[in-house]
């Protein structure tokens, strides 16, 4: 089974850019998408397809494209106050959950990153309760370590948004609860390996990046991984697709 996650920084954009043909290249049976912004018209056939919009126009948003029918179905954690930008679909297999996330980015203001704590903990809440195995995917907005941020990110500002302690505190909770950073786990030393740069300055082209797109697996699925790659070399998005082959 292979799975992908991409930000698309909105979709309209991206399938204009080729989103389409980039995601037949992927040949995913899985496909979850992040910031899709606006229910676009999407012509992808042998797919089934899942929507949770932000009830602001034109903003967040999540998408999962699927090759099979799950068994259920569900948008958001059932609190208003967070469900209500379109964060997150579970779909529920008979042996697994598949999870898509778009965590909320604290925006460097206090009130967006008390509201990025509770978001957090509400994930955890939620994944706490499956009663599956599951994996996690998307732009969770943070980078982990040193290694997921180009250094000169971290010259000027030595705890920038992104990398603020009580972000990356999120992160290492769910990992503390038994998930698995895939990517780490295979590439404990790996650096240069971004999926997020800024539209400024030729930062892509020159690879000064961030870290911000993950899978996550239940410890108990970790074994059955075989690969993961990020696939920097396909445009349409400020971020990059990310997959995952079990």
């Amino acid at each position: 089974m292979k799975l992908v996650s991409w930000n698309v920084n909105g979709l309209a954009a991206c399938k204009r850019k080729g989103f389409l043909k980039s995601i037949s290249r992927l040949k995913a049976d899985i496909v979850c998408c992040q910031e899709v912004r606006t229910n676009c018209p999407l012509h992808a056939p042998g797919y089934f397809q899942y929507w949770n919009l932000a009830k602001r126009s034109g903003y967040s948003g999540t998408l999962i494209l699927a090759r099979k029918k799950p068994c259920s179905v569900r948008y958001g954690f059932g609190i208003d106050r967070l469900d209500c930008e379109g964060r997150l679909i579970a779909l529920e297999y008979p042996s697994f959950y598949v999870v898509t996330v778009y965590v909320p980015n604290s925006q460097g203001s206090d009130e967006r990153l008390d509201y990025r704590i509770e978001w957090d903990r509400a994930l955890l809440g939620f994944l706490n309760g499956l009663d599956k195995p599951a994996i996690i995917c998307g732009n969770f907005n943070v980078a982990r370590e040193y290694l997921d941020v180009y250094p000169e990110n971290l010259r000027n500002e030595e705890d920038p948004p992104g990398f603020l302690s009580d972000e990356r505190e999120g992160m290492e909770c769910l990992l503390a609860c038994g998930y698995v950073d895939v990517f780490r786990a295979l590439n404990p030393e790996k650096s240069g390996a971004y999926t997020w740069w800024s539209n400024r300055l030729n930062k892509r082209l020159e690879n000064r990046g961030w870290r911000l797109d993950y899978f996550l697996v239940s410890d108990c699925l970790f074994p059955s991984v075989q690969r993961m790659e990020h696939h920097a070399d396909i445009l349409g998005s400020d971020h990059c697709p990310i997959s995952m082959t079990l």
